[in-house]
């Protein structure tokens, strides 16, 4: 789980815009260490966050947040909105109501 420390909390914030496909991704938690990038060893368990950010999304950086710790966010442009039903990937159906 992304930035869980014992008696601090992390919060994530989804947003869409319909009009530019723009997906943004944040996940902000209170810890003041900066996240960074590993190569993990096969079986670690952890340290692919940020390498799974990197490949998937368009742009993505970390700001400072009020309070203490930090933001970690990411843009993904989805594909254009499609006028009937879609399929992705699993073959399950995906409609968006609008």
């Amino acid at each position: 789980m992304h930035g869980l420390v014992p008696g601090r909390d992390f919060a994530l914030l989804l947003r869409c815009d319909d009009e530019t496909g723009v997906v943004q991704i944040e996940v902000s938690d209170t810890h003041d260490r900066q996240p960074a990038r590993l190569v993990p060893e096969r079986d670690d368990e952890h340290g692919r966050g940020l390498l799974l950010v990197d490949a998937f999304a368009d742009r993505w950086g970390v700001r400072d947040r009020q309070g203490p710790g930090k933001t970690v966010w990411a843009e993904v442009t989805a594909p254009c909105q499609r006028d009937e039903p879609t399929t992705h990937g699993t073959g399950a159906l995906v409609e968006r109501s609008g």
